[in-house]
C-alpha cells in the first residue's frame, strides 16, 4: 500500500464535481468527454448503487487507483494503490409503519384527499410522489409514521370501521437517533464519512477496472455517507453499464438470439433514462438489483449480449415522442396485461395487454424419401439407432431392410470396426476376426480387441462376477467369458441372450446396434441447437449461441419424436425456433431428428415458469396476509375481477375480523405468489374446514410490457428487434438519441 500523501490538494471545487458525478443526468447525450483526475467517462453518465449501509467494503483494482477525500477540496489518499479495505460502522436501522389510504393522479387531486382525511383521522397525513410507479405523475396519500406493524394493522380497522378499505402498509427503515458517526479506516487513517464528505476510487489508466463483492466494474467508484448508512455508487458510462445489464436481465446462454438480446437493450436503456435521478436524494440513479435493473458489471458481460448493446447504441423506445417506461418481465404466462390493472394510476397507450403469440408466422418443410423399416430387439425399434451409423458413414447409406435382417459376416462388421474407430481417432489395425460364425461370445472378442478393452476386462471385472453373469455358460474359456461378461456388465450386450443361447449367430442390425451402444460411450456425434430457417439445399441453425448453415443430403433421414417413440417421416415442418439434433458427415447434414413441440401458439411456453403450483397452508397464508391486513382467521379468498390477461385484479380476502378487497400487485405481494395469473383451489379436513389453498398459476413477474422469453421466441421465429419492441410496445418509435 503506497504512503499516503496528507497535505491537502486542491483541484476543483466539489460543485463542479458534482455537475458530472453527483448532480442529475445532463441536459444532452452527447458523446463529450467528462474526465475526473484525467480518467475519462463520456456522456451519458450514470450513477449505480452497489451496496447500502455498509461496514466492510473491499475495493480491488485491476492495475492501480488513486484514493481521494473529497469535502469542498481534493485530498490525495493514496497514489497508486491495488486494494483498499474500508472499514466503517454500520448504521443501526429501525423500522417504521405508514399506511397508506389514497393513490391518485396528479399532485392537486391528491392534496384534496389528504385533506378530506385530515377532518377524518388525528394522525398526520401528507402526500408523496411514488417515485418507484412507472405511472408518471402517480402520488400516494400517506397516514403515519407507526412504530410497530400492530400500531398500522389497528389504525387500518379504525379506518375499516369508516368506510375506508383499500390500504396498504409500507414498511420503511430509518436510521435510529442513537447511531453513531460513519467512521471509516483508510490506510489506518480514519475519517468521518458524512453525506458532504466522500472518498472517490479512481482507476490510474482508461483500461484499469475496479472490483467489488466479486464483481468487476467499469468507470470509478465513490463511498459516502447518507442517512441510509455508506453507499458504494458505481459511476459510468450509460452504454457499459447495459453491457453489464443485458446479459443479467436476458442470459445469452440460456436466450442466445441477438435479436432478442437487441430488443432487451433498447428497453433496459429506455428504462435507465427514463429513470435517472430517481434516487436522487441520496445520490444515484439506480439500484444494480432488480429494484431497478439487475447489473453485474464486466463479470458477466457476453460477446453476444454486448453486440446487441453496441448495434442498438443510442437506440430507445418513444411514444408521442417521450421516453416510454420500458417494463418488462421474466414470463408473461401467454398474455401482458393493463398496466392500470396492475399498477395504480391511469392507462397508459403503448403498455396494452396483449397475447404472447406471433401475428404471422413464415413456415418451411423438408422432405425425404429415405426411411428404414422398423426393425425391433428386445422391443426396441432400432431403425433410428441404425440410421444414425448410416449417417456417419459407418454402416453403406443404402443398407436395406433384407441386408440388416442377414446373419453377420466378420468383414463386413470389421469395416464398420474400422471406420467407427477412425471417426473416434482411434488407431488398431490388428485385431483379428475369427474364423467362425459371429456370435455374442466372437463378437464380445472381437469388440474387447478392437477397442483394447484387454484392461478394463482384466481390471474392472471380478471373477465373481464373471461367474454370476454367465453362470449357466461353462463350456465357454475364461477369456470368452470374461470379455462377454464385461460386455453384459457394461450395458452393450443384453443381460440375456434373445432367441437362444450366447452362441446364437447375429444378425447384421444386432451387430451394428451394439456397435452404435459402444460409440456411444466414447462420443455423441449428434449437433444440438434450434431451427432457423431453410432452402432448398440447406438449412441455417443456432448451435451453441452462433448462427449456422450446413448443406443438406439429398437422401437425409427426418425423424421425429413422439411419447418417447422416434419415427421417420416423409416431410417436417417448421415455424422457426424448433429443439432438434442432427448429424453431418462429409460436409453435409445427412440426419435430422426433431424433439417434440408443445401443441400451442404461446411463445412464452418453454418457460420454466409458464405454469407453475403452490400449495400453502391456511395457517401460513393467515399469518403472512396479516402483515398487511388485519383479518383475523382467514376464511377463504374470491378472486372479484380479472383484466385482459385474466390476471386477478380485484380480489376478496375474507377474514373472521374483517373482509378487504385487494387490488393490482398487492395480491402477488400478500399471497407470495410469482405472478397475478392464477386459480384457487382448496383443500378440505373432514369437518369441511379449508387446510391448505393450492395456486396454480402461469407466469413470473408484474405482467406488463415485454415478455422476456416470448422476445426470445419471436427472435427464434425470424422477428426483429423492432418487431419485439412493437409488439410488446404499442404504437412506439424506436430513436436514435446519441
Amino acid at each position: 500500500m503506497p504512503k499516503i500523501i496528507r497535505r491537502h490538494r486542491k483541484y476543483f471545487m466539489l460543485s463542479f464535481l458534482g455537475l458530472f458525478f453527483i448532480g442529475g443526468q445532463p441536459s444532452e447525450f452527447g458523446q463529450e468527454n467528462v474526465f475526473f483526475q484525467g480518467f475519462l467517462i463520456q456522456k451519458p453518465v450514470i450513477r449505480i448503487a452497489l451496496g447500502v449501509n455498509l461496514d466492510n467494503v473491499l475495493i480491488r483494482s485491476s492495475s492501480g487507483m488513486k484514493i481521494y477525500q473529497v469535502s469542498g477540496s481534493y485530498k490525495l489518499l493514496a497514489e497508486n494503490a491495488s486494494e483498499v479495505r474500508v472499514k466503517g460502522h454500520k448504521e443501526k436501522l429501525a423500522e417504521k409503519f405508514i399506511v397508506q389510504v389514497a393513490q391518485v393522479k396528479g399532485r392537486d387531486k391528491a392534496e384534496d384527499a389528504a385533506k378530506e382525511f385530515r377532518s377524518k383521522v388525528e394522525n398526520r397525513v401528507y402526500v408523496i410522489e411514488d417515485k418507484e410507479n412507472p405511472l408518471d405523475g402517480v402520488f400516494q396519500v400517506r397516514v403515519g409514521d407507526f412504530l410497530t406493524r400492530n400500531d398500522a394493522l389497528n389504525f387500518i380497522k379504525k379506518l375499516s370501521q369508516i368506510g375506508i378499505k383499500d390500504v396498504w402498509i409500507f414498511r420503511e427503515e430509518v436510521t435510529t437517533a442513537e447511531s453513531k458517526p460513519q467512521w471509516v479506516m483508510v490506510n489506518d487513517e480514519l475519517i468521518n464519512l458524512n453525506e458532504e464528505t466522500a472518498l472517490y476510487f479512481i482507476p490510474v489508466s482508461p483500461e484499469s477496472f475496479l472490483s467489488y463483492g466479486g464483481h468487476s466494474y467499469r468507470g470509478i467508484m465513490i463511498l459516502k455517507g447518507s442517512r441510509k448508512g455508506i453507499l458504494l455508487i458505481n459511476i459510468l458510462n450509460l452504454e457499459d453499464y447495459l453491457k453489464g445489464v443485458v446479459p443479467g436481465e436476458l442470459s445469452p446462454y440460456n436466450f442466445g438470439e441477438l435479436e432478442a438480446l437487441k430488443a432487451q437493450a433498447v428497453a433496459a436503456r429506455t428504462y435507465a433514462l427514463k429513470n435517472i435521478g430517481q434516487f436522487e436524494e441520496l445520490g444515484f440513479d439506480l439500484f444494480a438489483t432488480p429494484v431497478s435493473q439487475v447489473y453485474d458489471g464486466i463479470s458477466i458481460e457476453h460477446p453476444l449480449s454486448t453486440q446487441a448493446v453496441e448495434e442498438t447504441s443510442g437506440q430507445v423506445a418513444v411514444y408521442n415522442g417521450k421516453l416510454i417506461n420500458a417494463l418488462y418481465m421474466s414470463t408473461c404466462g401467454g398474455a401482458t396485461e393493463n398496466i392500470e390493472n396492475m399498477f395504480d394510476g391511469s392507462s397508459v397507450p403503448y403498455l396494452r395487454g396483449t397475447e404472447c403469440t406471433m401475428e404471422k408466422e413464415r413456415t418451411w418443410s423438408l422432405q425425404s424419401s429415405g426411411a428404414l423399416t422398423s426393425i425391433h430387439l428386445a422391443g426396441m425399434d432400432i431403425s433410428p439407432k441404425l440410421a444414425y451409423l448410416m449417417a456417419l458413414n459407418i454402416l453403406p447409406p443404402k443398407t436395406d431392410a433384407a441386408f440388416l435382417k442377414k446373419p453377420a459376416e466378420f468383414e463386413d462388421v470389421m469395416n464398420w470396426i474400422r471406420t467407427a474407430l477412425g471417426l473416434l481417432g482411434k488407431k488398431n489395425e490388428k485385431f483379428m476376426p475369427k474364423n467362425a460364425p459371429l456370435n455374442f461370445v466372437n463378437y464380445a472378442c472381437l469388440l474387447t480387441d478392437a477397442f483394447q478393452w484387454q484392461e478394463r476386462v482384466q481390471n474392472l471385472l471380478l471373477k465373481s462376477e464373471a461367474e454370476h453373469i454367465l453362470k449357466d455358460s461353462s463350456v465357454l474359456n475364461p477369456e470368452e467369458k470374461n470379455d462377454l461378461a464385461y460386455l453384459v456388465k457394461s450395458g452393450i450386450f443384453p443381460s440375456t441372450p434373445d432367441f437362444g443361447s450366447w452362441e446364437r449367430a447375429l444378425s447384421n442390425a444386432e451387430a451394428a446396434y451394439y456397435l452404435y451402444k459402444i460409440i456411444s460411450t466414447y462420443k455423441d456425434f449428434y449437433h444440438r441447437g434450434n431451427f432457423k430457417s431453410s432452402d432448398k439445399n440447406r438449412i441455417e441453425v443456432m448451435e451453441d449461441g452462433e448462427k449456422k448453415q450446413a448443406e443438406l443430403s439429398p437422401d437425409i433421414f427426418l425423424l421425429e419424436d413422439f411419447d418417447e417413440t422416434t419415427i421417420f417421416a416423409s416431410s417436417i415442418d417448421f415455424s422457426g425456433g424448433e429443439a432438434m439434433r442432427w448429424v453431418e458427415s462429409d460436409g453435409k447434414v445427412r440426419l435430422i431428428e426433431l424433439f417434440p413441440s408443445p401443441l400451442t401458439n404461446i411463445l412464452d411456453q418453454p418457460s420454466q415458469f409458464h405454469r407453475w403450483q403452490v400449495r400453502i397452508s391456511r395457517e401460513d397464508l393467515e399469518a403472512r396476509i396479516n402483515l398487511f391486513y388485519p383479518i383475523g382467521k382467514l376464511i377463504d379468498l374470491v378472486p372479484q375481477k380479472r383484466g385482459v390477461s385474466r390476471r386477478v385484479i380485484d380480489m376478496s380476502v375474507i377474514g373472521r375480523e374483517g373482509q378487504v378487497g385487494v387490488t393490482g400487485l398487492k395480491i402477488r405481494q400478500a399471497l407470495g405468489l410469482r405472478d397475478n395469473l392464477f386459480v384457487i383451489d382448496r383443500q378440505q379436513d373432514q369437518d369441511g374446514q379449508t387446510t391448505h389453498f393450492i395456486f396454480t398459476g402461469k407466469g413470473w413477474g408484474h405482467g406488463v410490457g415485454l415478455c422476456q422469453v416470448g422476445a426470445f421466441r419471436m427472435a427464434q421465429k425470424g422477428a426483429t428487434c423492432e418487431d419485439i419492441l412493437k409488439k410488446y410496445y404499442q404504437g412506439i418509435s424506436i430513436n436514435k438519441i446519441f
